[in-house]
Order: structure tokens, then sequence, then C-alpha cells
């Protein structure tokens, strides 16, 4: 009988609690795939889970994490085998599957894709699905420009020192775009600036560079993890033929907007879904991150074991996360 630590979190009349259990992987759902997780990441979704907000978990005691990383012990699927190490991102993962935050998940085959050569099992989830968000929004970007270099581009990018803005930040930079960051933590300009930021606009700021409804073209690119009244200021300032990927509501679930930036400049902005997009997506990702996309994460990057994580999410829950964390399973 194998057992393993995780992290639980428990409804109670006060809030949910959490707290590192011993668990046995007979409680696992049934799945095609038994993995033994050696790394999974935070994300703010992780945080909603662990702290019972609605939406995201309908039953607890439960384990939260929508990432991991691993080997697989069993298999019952032919394309898969004992040995091999996968990813696991999206898909019900730490929503109401037991997820990343324990040393054991039970998947569907469907929901798992190979790590790549040239990633390492840290680097993918220090990436997680913040990385691959902030991948899917680049991709967008790239095929809307018709596969053009961004080189002499100018980009912005919201919620820089998230995860998914300060990935793709990072990645902006190494593809040769001039990236402006926008953050409310004026603290974190060294750290933006060192992540390749060209230049960082604090957050409150931004209303007097962007007017409304229309104002002067600015940036050719935009990453948006905000949305509300970010996004809003965003699109009045996009030179013709800009576009905006829009990947996030920490802002809201509704923005204004005018037609102007459409029929005025053609402006476009491009929705991005990192949970139920088809398999071959994410891995088409996951390879370019592995290759062509490489980025040294090491700066971006801190390493938690399970005893430190509920710190990290209340943290993230206050707003107050800087770049990425990596909870270290092994």
């Amino acid at each position: 009988m194998t057992t393993y630590q995780a992290l639980e979190s428990v409804k109670t009349e006060d809030g949910n609690t959490l707290s590192v259990v011993e668990k046995n992987v007979d409680e696992l759902p049934e799945g095609d795939l038994l993995i033994k997780v050696s790394y999974s990441s935070l994300n703010y979704k992780d945080a909603m889970s662990a702290s019972g907000m609605p939406g995201v978990t309908r039953t607890y005691p439960h384990t939260p994490g929508i990432d991991a990383v691993g080997e697989i012990e069993s298999s019952s699927d032919q394309n898969f085998k004992e040995g091999d190490k996968v990813i696991v991102t999206g898909y019900d993962l730490g929503m109401n599957t037991a997820g990343g935050f324990g040393q054991y998940i039970r998947v569907p085959a469907k929901w798992a894709t190979p790590l790549p050569n040239g990633l390492s099992e840290s680097e993918s989830m220090s990436l997680g699905t913040a990385g691959l968000t902030a991948g899917l929004s680049v991709q967008a970007l790239e095929t809307y420009r018709d596969n053009k270099s961004f080189e002499g581009t100018k980009s912005i990018v919201t919620g820089a020192t998230g995860g998914v803005g300060s990935i793709a930040l990072m990645l902006l930079s190494k593809l040769n775009s001039e990236v402006t960051a926008v953050t409310g933590k004026k603290e974190q300009t060294d750290f933006l600036t060192g992540l390749g930021a060209s230049e960082v606009i604090l957050r409150n700021n931004l209303e007097e560079v962007a007017k409304k409804p229309i104002g002067k073209s600015i940036w050719d690119l935009g990453v948006d993890v905000v949305s509300g009244d970010m996004l809003t200021m965003l699109l009045t300032s996009l030179t013709p033929g800009g576009a905006v990927a829009c990947s996030g509501l920490v802002g809201g679930p509704s923005f204004e907007s005018s037609i102007f930036p459409f029929i005025l400049r053609g402006n476009a902005l491009l929705g991005i879904d990192s949970v139920e997009i088809p398999l071959e997506q994410k891995s088409q990702i996951w390879k370019r991150f592995s290759s062509d996309w490489k980025l040294d994460l090491v700066g971006l990057t801190k390493e938690v074991s399970l005893d430190g994580l509920d710190k990290e999410i209340q943290t993230i829950l206050r707003g107050d996360q800087v770049g990425r964390i990596v909870i270290n399973l092994i």
C-alpha cells in the first residue's frame, strides 16, 4: 500500500484550513496514468481552490494544484509507458480532481504530454500554466502578424510581476521586442528591467499615457492579464494593425471600449485559453520553451516544499506574489 504526502484543504465554519497530510494512492480517482509528481507550481487558481473561493472546487477535503510534472509509475494507455516523464496542466487537475500539491496524481492519458528534451522537470514547473499562457499569448500575436519577426516592435505587458506577465515580458524581450511593463509595485522596477523591460509604467500612471476613447498610437503588441480598465486603456493606444492577447481578469470580468480602435486602426483583441485547449497545442508550446523560446528562469523562481506552501498561498491571495513559486515534491 503506497502512501504519500499532500497538501489538503478542508472546509470549516471559519473558512478553509490547510495542512500536509498522509494519503493513500488507492484514494486517487480512476485514470490511465499513475504519476509520481516531482514538481508543481503555484497559480492564482490554486490559491482560490485552497482557500475555498467559489467557482473552482466543489468538494472538500481536496488537494489543489493545476500543474504537475513527474514520472509515470503505471499506465493502461499504449501511448505511455512506465518511466516516461510527463507534464499535466489544466483540464480538471487540481480543481475537482486531486492535483499536483500531492506526491501522486492519477489522470486520463489525454491530459498528459511528454516532457520535451531540453526542458528539465523543474524548468517546466517554473513555467507551469502561467508560462503556457504567456507562450500561447505570444504565439497568438505571432500568428496574427503572419509569423513576422518581433524585431523593432513595441509591446506592453500588464500585471508584469505576476507569473504570466513576467514570462511574457521575458519572452517578448528575447524575441527583440521593446517591452513596456505595467505594474502596481513601484519597488519592483529593478526586477522588471532585469527581466528585459525597456520601460516600466506604474499602473496609476497609465491613464496619463493612454487617452480614451482613442489616443496616441504607442504599442504594436500587448499581453494583458488584468482586463477591466487596464484593457480599456491598452486598446486606445495600439498602432494600426496592432493586437492585444488577453488571458486574465484580475481587474474584473468586464471592460469598456469604443468601436474606434477596431474600425479606425484595425486593431484586434485575441482571447487566450490555456485550460481546455487541445493537448497538441500545449505540446507545441512546451517544445518551443525547450528550444527557440528557452528562458533562464532562475532569477524568476522561488522553490518551496509542501510545508512552505501555505505562506505562499496567502501571499498570492494578497496580490503580493512576484515571479513564480515552484513546489518541490521529491
